[in-house]
């Protein structure tokens, strides 16, 4: 059988169990020119939970449809010419065992390396941070680097791409442990507990130069005062806005945006990281090497069974992981 879990319904608030629902089917056949796939890792991500608020990049989830997410799968039947039984490919097929897709909505992966690994830092996730920083943030030497949601997937990878690239890097994250494990481990300078209260406070003091490349992970309070330590012409990277996701009611934008910007000469820019797959084999290759040299540290928090994928979203939102959330199911 096919196990899948469904999008059952829109949440008012915090997704909860009763968000998704379990159902067992048959295992789909390919037809010609597809091929059935067998996931072996899937990924979870915030934006699982921003698919279910409306149309963004994508087109909004609709209740009934299998819960959608990037996955890592294994290809055990071919009807296609490009791909063979054993290959490892990538692609989004969501929350199943199973699922027979079209060659083209598939990627094969030939990077030798865990698949825990291909999950997360050597594929969306380490690519988000490497693009996001580098091509948008455009980090120089000595600039101060701040990273919100710092202890999550993309921010693990920014704030080591970060130190790679020669710049002096603070990171937020909830809860003191978290901070302590950024700097002691990840090689973070400075991380502050956004939990704590005072947060612009608390950033002014371990950012005493102001910031130059702010890549933002959350939006919300930290975005505030972000805002305010700008330095002239610093850059302000838009990946994600998590605190506004899993919530009742969105909290209004920052009123001081457009004054700072022009004062400050800010450039913000928002961005997917699929508008650089143009560049995706060199910079999978770099940060694969990285990886191997232990330069960069792949922190992946992994969930085990296709059962336990529900609970493992909601505990990605109430700061349960450190570094890449997926779940192993086969």
């Amino acid at each position: 059988m096919n196990r899948q879990w469904l999008y059952a319904r829109q949440p008012q608030g915090k997704i909860g169990p009763d968000t998704f629902q379990w159902t067992e089917t048959a295992i789909p056949a390919p037809s010609d020119g597809e091929v059935l796939v067998r996931t072996r890792m899937l990924s979870l991500d915030p934006a699982n939970r921003a698919w279910m608020m409306g149309k963004t990049y994508r087109d909004a989830l609709e209740p009934g449809q299998v819960m959608s997410g990037f996955a890592i799968g294994e290809v055990v039947e071919s009807k296609s010419g490009g791909l063979k039984a054993g290959d490892i490919v990538e692609g989004d097929w969501g929350w199943q065992d199973y699922a027979a897709l079209p060659e083209r909505r598939l990627t094969r992966r030939t990077t030798q390396a865990p698949l825990e690994h291909l999950v997360g830092p050597l594929s969306i996730t380490g690519l988000t941070a490497y693009f996001g920083l580098l091509e948008v943030g455009q980090p120089k030497p000595g600039d101060t680097v701040l990273v919100s949601a710092a202890a999550g997937a993309v921010g693990t990878m920014v704030g080591q791409i970060a130190k790679l690239a020669g710049c002096r890097v603070v990171g937020t994250a909830g809860g003191q442990d978290k901070c302590d494990w950024l700097v002691r481990e990840l090689g973070f300078d400075a991380a502050v507990d956004y939990k704590a209260g005072g947060v612009r406070r608390a950033l002014a003091a371990v950012c005493p130069g102001g910031v130059d490349v702010y890549f933002d992970n959350t939006g919300g309070p930290v975005l505030d005062a972000a805002l305010s330590l700008m330095n002239q012409r610093g850059r302000i990277v838009g990946c994600g806005n998590v605190s506004q996701y899993d919530v009742e009611k969105p909290a209004p934008g920052p009123m001081a945006v457009p004054g700072l910007v022009v004062t400050k000469r800010l450039r913000m820019e928002g961005f997917i990281v699929m508008d650089f797959f143009d560049q995706r084999e060199p910079a999978e290759a770099r940060l694969a090497q990285w990886v191997a040299d232990g330069r960069i540290k792949a922190v992946v928090d992994i969930v085990d069974g296709l059962d336990k994928a529900p609970q493992a979203l909601i505990g990605l939102f109430e700061g349960n992981n450190r570094g890449k959330r997926a779940v192993r199911v086969s």
